[in-house]
């Protein structure tokens, strides 16, 4: 595992070498244990090591047999021993023991198709000397980030967005059209960025540079509806892709450790990972003072007991995510406005305080088995909303249910009659799926943040804000070209490409990194989506069913009853931290960067700060503003 960073131009001259150290040096939180740097005509690229395969051989840059193939790679194939097996049996010869020495060999009988047998998580750097060539590619659902720049005839990439500003050839100039979306998500949807001129390389997909003539070409090599159909019976089909997935991504040459909660999701990793691993595993867990709800450490070390797993926990009180939080917001490399971000970067550091610069966490499981209720409901929505397109007003009937009051008191009768019997929510919902976009899912639209952000937009930000604003709204990213996929293609697709990659995947790694730990995600294999996607295809549908119906059927046999019927709770801290967080670092927002540049009107500001009910809101701007100030620094900004 790696940062990566390098420079190319069409100049046939090695560009300059100080600028891409700088990018490099930004990474080293990311590959403590070594570097190296590649130069050549048109191109510079260093990466920064960290050891986890093949520990003394495994350095970058990697070359083929006549290196006129040079790789850089922040990755991990989890299918490096198959592949390599094949390889060699075809007379390819390896230098090392590194699982990324095959992406080398496999480019030299396949070219860019090679990308398409690589299982396991990537972003990459290979310079094609005879081509004069460099491809650029990431992993199928964005588990590694590659972010780009390109100016005229030069491109900048590196493996996170502080590392680009570090060049000194980015401005700190934030982009509206990014800022709007991010107060609607809580982040900024892949492949924008934050800032103007800087982007991300979406994921699967391929971006080959060709100096000369100087020409970028940029693919997509995956879709997730294009998974075949799989007939069978779906917990039998999971459980034996979950078993291939857990033997795949425990492969490493250090100790590996679990983040566990004593939930569904990271239950189910540990389990399979106990029936797999050669070695003792560490699992860890993060907990508050007075064990409150959200408190899962009675039920991880119990787990961890049954499994022969070694258990360590640590408790954490406010006043230290209080302490850490600036940091937090720095290492999230973009503005998250996730409160259990403070609790991911705690529990990343304990790992490798203890030794372990592995960890396996549960991130995936609830976009893939439907563990966010919401899903659901919107894959219901939007097939109706593809009723009423197709059929017209005469599917009327689908939106109008009335219903009795579910509550008879003075309160619940009067929220009834408000409703007309709930035939009112049946009228909005129909305006709402015959207004929008024909090309618009029913999706983030459901959540209560968005809707804030939505109505919250006149009063937070200044007319000269919102004027600045391109065409396409925020729902822009869940519109999808017809003819659709079935909704419970559809919408798995959609959390996967928005919420997944950039929340869980994106502040994972990021916040795993800064501690120089690997982070390893058993849900977000790809084969397993296509499993998932297959079976769907093939006839059967759960999104009708309890939630993570399937998991619990393919994991009943290995996991505790009180496990598997568990409901859902979220890693992350008690509410009141919200609370904390805003009292401690909410005056930055009177007259700050946000303020100063338009971005949040001052009356909005305090109002932000003042009305409780709008805290959610008012965390997304304190993480926007913090991130702002320390950021602009890393570009140079010298602003009030």
């Amino acid at each position: 595992m790696c940062g990566i960073a390098g420079h190319i131009q069409a100049l046939p001259s090695p560009p300059d070498r100080h600028l891409v150290q700088r990018m490099a040096e930004t990474l080293r939180h990311r590959g403590p244990d070594g570097a190296g740097e590649f130069a050549a005509d048109h191109l510079v690229m260093r990466n920064c090591r960290l050891g986890i395969i093949d520990l003394a051989g495994g350095s970058q840059p990697l070359f083929n047999e006549d290196r006129s193939l040079v790789l850089i790679a922040n990755a991990e194939i989890y299918n490096f021993v198959e592949l390599g097996k094949e390889l060699r049996s075809r007379g390819h010869r390896f230098a090392t023991g590194s699982d990324c020495e095959v992406i080398l060999h496999l480019y030299e009988e396949k070219g860019l198709d090679a990308v398409r047998q690589l299982r396991g998580m990537f972003a990459f750097a290979l310079w094609d000397a005879h081509r004069r060539r460099l491809v650029l590619a990431r992993d199928r659902l964005g588990e590694k980030p590659l972010f780009l720049h390109e100016s005229g005839s030069s491109l900048l990439f590196a493996s996170e967005l502080k590392a680009v500003l570090r060049s000194g050839r980015v401005a700190f100039d934030l982009d509206p059209d990014s800022v709007d979306r991010y107060f609607h998500y809580e982040w900024v949807p892949d492949p924008a960025t934050p800032l103007k001129g800087v982007r991300k390389l979406p994921p699967a997909t391929l971006l080959t540079v060709d100096v000369d003539p100087w020409r970028l070409n940029e693919v997509s090599y995956w879709c997730m509806e294009d998974a075949p159909a799989i007939n069978g019976q779906p917990a039998e089909v999971i459980r034996e892709e979950l078993e291939r997935v857990a033997a795949l991504t425990l492969r490493a040459d250090v100790p590996v450790g679990i983040g566990l909660s004593g939930g569904l999701d990271s239950g189910a990793i540990a389990a399979l990972a106990a029936r797999h691993s050669r070695d003792q595993l560490h699992a860890f867990c993060i907990g508050y003072p007075g064990r409150p709800a959200c408190d899962e450490r009675t039920h991880a070390k119990r787990l961890a007991e049954s499994l022969g797993i070694n258990y360590y926990e640590r408790e954490v009180a406010a006043e230290e995510i209080v302490e850490v939080f600036p940091d937090v917001v720095y290492w999230w490399d973009e503005p998250i406005a996730d409160i259990s971000g403070p609790a991911y970067y705690l529990l990343m550091q304990f790992a490798r305080q203890n030794g372990v610069p592995v960890m396996l966490l549960g991130h995936g499981g609830d976009e893939l088995f439907w563990g966010y209720r919401w899903l659901a409901r919107a894959a219901r929505e939007t097939a109706r909303k593809e009723r009423l397109l197709s059929s017209g007003l005469d599917s009327w009937p689908l939106y109008f249910s009335p219903r009795w009051p579910a509550d008879w008191t003075r309160g619940g009768l009067r929220a009834w009659l408000l409703s007309i019997g709930g035939l009112r929510d049946g009228l909005r919902s129909m305006s709402r799926d015959w207004i929008s976009p024909r090309e618009q899912a029913v999706f983030y639209d459901l959540a209560d943040h968005y809707q804030t952000a939505a109505a919250s937009s006149r009063w937070l930000h200044p007319p000269q804000f919102s004027a600045a604003l391109g065409k396409d709204n925020a729902a822009r990213i869940f519109q999808v070209p017809r003819p659709w996929p079935a909704p419970d293609i559809l919408v798995p697709k959609l959390i996967a490409g928005t919420y997944l990659l950039n929340n869980g995947i994106a502040q994972g790694d990021r916040l795993g990194m800064a501690s120089s730990v690997e982070l390893r995600l058993p849900f977000v294999d790809f084969r397993l989506w296509e499993t998932v996607v297959g079976l769907r295809k093939g006839g059967n549908s759960d999104v009708a069913l309890p939630p993570k119906s399937w998991l619990r059927a393919a994991m009943k046999d290995l996991l505790p009853a009180e496990v598997i019927g568990r409901p859902k709770r979220g890693f992350t801290a008690p509410l009141s931290t919200w609370t904390s967080l805003v009292e401690a670092y909410g005056s930055n927002l009177h007259d700050g960067y946000l303020v100063q540049h338009g971005i949040l009107q001052a009356e909005g500001a305090r109002r932000l700060i003042a009305d409780r009910s709008l805290i959610r809101l008012c965390f997304r701007a304190l993480v926007l503003e913090l991130w702002c100030r320390q950021y602009q620094r890393l570009a140079g900004w010298r602003g009030g």
